[in-house]
């Protein structure tokens, strides 16, 4: 099949562009041909992926965005493409991968009315109901099983269109058997002491992962376990204003930025904890891949992955409304408690006993239509 991906931006430490590489690939495997349409593309081209870069001018994202569209309907409308994927929404999907939430429900929780006069709005509803909406045929791959219940809630949209993904982490994050002398060379690389704790933070974006709170939460551990504990934020964004924020509270000397990394593995095994506090999280891919590296977790409730935390038995979930009294409490249990062995043992268990990693393969079986009931 000759197949098109499209997709706003290609970022290759951020966790939409993983998961598009790993089905892009999966499918180039299966013999089919593969061209990207998108605005940018950090990062090496793959052998064989014919890339087009799409750029458009607008003073707003939105208006990027539906620049975008335009040039690449006139794309699509003069090539023969067997199937067009999606991996943000936009008109003219045969299929969708379902990264992002519902955003009709994103704006009724957070937004005023008066948002919903704007042009982004409408720009962004739009998208959203090309894909969703009754008169669309596009087939939605989702990967959390809560944003399946609000798309069906304000779309009504047909079970038929609706496909939930198991996970898919990669098989690399999983504890290899040398996995003690990585995290000695990992914490000996770092300076970590060996009476020191390493808390790890996976991702971009760190407004919405929660990084303010990882930040009031260090500062309210107790002073003697404060100052040995070290906060390790590993992803793309602007650290300045959580800098500031760290002197604020006095751990500003315990915060490291690493910036976006192809080697979090080595984090994973050499970390103490993960931690996920984040405000909205569809999936929360970290929180799988600290499991089965045997990294204890804490996570916030609305992480659609922290249900494997409390199923696997390997760290702690913040339950809903969040208590900053209570994730302080959490956060010093995870860095002190007898249970850490355990929780280590139990996210190992998991990761042999769970379909954790099959994403890519089913996500294929339903692009190429082989697999749709």
């Amino acid at each position: 099949m000759k197949l098109a991906f499209c997709l706003y931006k290609v970022f290759l430490y951020g966790g939409l562009a993983r998961d598009f590489m790993r089905i892009a690939e999966c499918c180039q495997l299966q013999g089919h041909e593969i061209h990207v349409f998108t605005m940018g593309w950090q990062g090496t081209v793959p052998d064989g992926f014919h890339v087009t870069i799409l750029p458009t001018k607008g003073l707003s994202n939105h208006a990027r965005n539906r620049a975008f569209h335009e040039r690449l309907g006139v794309i699509l409308d003069s090539a023969n493409f067997d199937k067009v994927v999606g991996f943000n929404k936009m008109p003219r999907l045969d299929v969708y991968y379902a990264a992002d939430p519902c955003y009709l429900d994103k704006v009724a929780t957070n937004n005023s009315w008066l948002y919903r006069l704007g042009s982004r709005f409408h720009h962004y509803a739009a998208c959203e109901k090309a894909v969703f909406g009754l008169e669309s045929s596009t087939l939605s791959l989702l990967i959390s099983d809560v944003q399946l219940g609000f798309f069906k809630q304000y779309y009504q949209t047909p079970d038929a269109r609706l496909k939930l993904l198991p996970p898919g982490i990669s098989k690399d994050r999983i504890a290899p058997v040398n996995s003690a002398e990585i995290r000695k060379a990992f914490r000996e690389e770092f300076g970590v002491l060996a009476d020191e704790k390493i808390i790890l933070m996976v991702g971009s974006s760190y407004r919405t992962k929660g990084l303010d709170r990882a930040i009031k939460g260090l500062a309210a551990l107790p002073e003697k376990l404060r100052s040995k504990t070290r906060l390790f934020v590993v992803g793309e964004d602007r650290p300045a204003p959580f800098e500031k924020m760290a002197v604020k509270f006095g751990v500003r000397e315990q915060l490291s930025f690493l910036g976006g990394r192809n080697d979090v593995p080595r984090f994973l095994l050499g970390a103490d904890m993960l931690l996920q506090p984040s405000y909205k999280e569809n999936t929360g891919t970290a929180i799988l891949e600290a499991l089965v590296s045997g990294l204890p977790v804490l996570a916030t409730a609305v992480c659609g992955y922290a249900q494997h935390v409390e199923k696997s038995g390997a760290g702690r979930v913040v339950p809903e409304p969040f208590d900053e009294k209570l994730f302080a409490s959490l956060l010093q249990e995870l860095l002190t408690s007898s249970e850490r062995e355990a929780w280590r043992e139990n996210g190992l268990k998991y990761a042999q006993t769970e379909d954790l990693y099959s994403m890519p393969e089913k996500a294929v079986e339903l692009i190429l239509g082989e697999n749709i009931d």
